[in-house]
């Protein structure tokens, strides 16, 4: 049987109708005043068998531009990295799958263990002391860090630069709205945080100051100039790292973060158009008992046995309204898992391997950019991603690369009108030099198509 749902027969519905004492479904029905019932008939498709339907989606899904059938391009946050076959092995057998949620430890050690493996993975690549059991995704988690920050440092107001992502400035904002909480953005320089800006912008008022690593540009943020000017000012230095990258940056908590966060989906977490994926959240040890989330500890039993168990807070802290370290009393554990299994299935040999591919196929493209005429405003070290000035309107260009296979770039004058006209281009492992050659050539002849057209 393929049912991907369980059929309700005439009989059935009979002996469900007498098991509660009536006669008709129109009887569930009887205490809704006649003239507000709904008489008319809904304004969709007829009913279909559930092969017709299938059919039928499968045909709706197959006009969707993948990262399968497609050269993806696209990055600004989420990002076509290879996965592990293993990955969904794991994720798909059904005690992790439908697996809700470990408040019993004698019964949930599978769980507990892979969360526990999950934190002690993200601590070791970012460099902190401690790390929770994951968030929603990135935005949240970088969100979550402002607020321990004003929790922590009695302070009221929060510096982030225009160079962290602009989804995650936005749900920033929003949390600090309900916390009353100031948040002011740090202008760039270069692609980069300003430092001479954030000087002069930085007082006593400053919780704390938040950038990324690489930033939203893909250029590498100097870590170690911007952690002096936070710290001097008793601020909290908030970081959201890829965490991919840290395979080949040094960890920001080599470098003074107090906060990393940052979203997990390039370990082994599929695109899905952008959710759900896994946030995690790594702090100092003296932070420790201010994390938002779930943490997992290490214990023994009675017989001296290893085992996990949730730790250091309870469910309860987190729905205490005000006195609460955060409302967040859930994790996405099943992406957790799927990022655990993926650095599990790589380890640091081929993360490191990974990342440094990221950086070489990358720098590939600056180069073939460069030859083709192409200007790139931002110079320095660079991850993942790159800037490149088409002089065009980007819809076009990405409507005629999409129709030679290719997936382009994210325009970023939907976010930042100083970079009308030009495209955040992302390459990752996946990417071979064909598709690098193929991408370069068909942007160059789509630029001059359109140029003429615009003239």
């Amino acid at each position: 049987m393929k049912h991907r749902y369980l059929p309700m027969t005439s009989q059935d519905e009979k002996e469900m109708l007498e098991a509660i004492g009536i006669e008709s479904i129109d009887e569930l029905f009887a205490d809704i005043p006649e003239k507000v019932r709904f008489k008319g008939e809904y304004k969709i498709k007829p009913a279909k068998s559930e092969s017709s339907l299938t059919k039928e989606l499968a045909a709706l899904a197959a006009k969707n531009a993948d990262s399968n059938r497609f050269a993806s391009f696209l990055g600004a946050g989420v990002y076509d990295h290879y996965k592990p076959i293993i990955v969904d092995h794991v994720i798909s057998r059904s005690e992790f799958y439908t697996a809700y949620t470990p408040y019993q430890p004698e019964i949930s050690q599978g769980e507990l263990q892979a969360i526990f493996e999950f934190q002690t993975m993200i601590s070791e690549l970012t460099g902190m002391d401690i790390a929770n059991s994951s968030m929603y995704d990135g935005g949240t988690a970088l969100a979550e860090a402002g607020m321990l920050a004003a929790g922590h440092t009695r302070r009221k107001k929060i510096l982030v630069s225009r160079a962290v992502h602009p989804e995650s400035r936005d749900v920033v904002r929003t949390y600090a709205l309900g916390q009353s909480i100031e948040v002011e953005e740090i202008p760039l320089k270069n692609g980069h945080t300003d430092l001479e800006a954030l000087k002069n912008m930085i007082d006593e008022n400053v919780a704390a100051v938040m950038v990324q690593y690489p930033n939203f540009f893909g250029q590498v943020e100097n870590l170690k100039e911007l952690e002096p000017i936070i710290h001097e000012a008793g601020a909290l230095f908030a970081v959201s790292a890829n965490p991919l990258s840290l395979g080949a940056l040094t960890a920001p908590g080599k470098l003074g973060a107090d906060i990393t966060v940052g979203d997990a989906q390039p370990f082994g977490i599929a695109e899905a158009f952008g959710g759900p994926h896994c946030g995690y959240f790594a702090v100092t040890k003296k932070l420790m008992r201010k994390v938002p989330g779930r943490l997992v500890g290490e214990t023994v039993d009675e017989d001296g046995r290893r085992g996990f168990v949730l730790t250091l807070q309870a469910r309860e802290q987190h729905i205490r309204r005000d006195k609460a370290t955060s409302n967040i009393c859930s994790n996405q554990a099943l992406n957790a898992l799927a990022a655990s299994v993926a650095m599990t299935a790589l380890g640091k040999v081929g993360t490191k391997e990974m990342a440094v591919q990221n950086i070489t196929k990358t720098h590939y493209m600056k180069q073939q950019l460069k030859e083709a005429g192409f200007e790139l405003p931002f110079s320095g070290a660079h991850f993942n991603e790159i800037v490149v000035k088409v002089n065009g309107p980007i819809k076009e260009l990405n409507d005629g690369l999409l129709a030679k296979g290719i997936i382009g770039g994210y325009d970023l004058g939907r976010s930042y009108d100083e970079l009308d006209g030009h495209m955040l281009v992302c390459v990752t492992e996946q990417r071979t030099k064909e598709e690098i050659d193929a991408f370069v050539q068909e942007l160059t002849a789509k630029v001059q198509e359109v140029g003429a057209t615009h003239a």
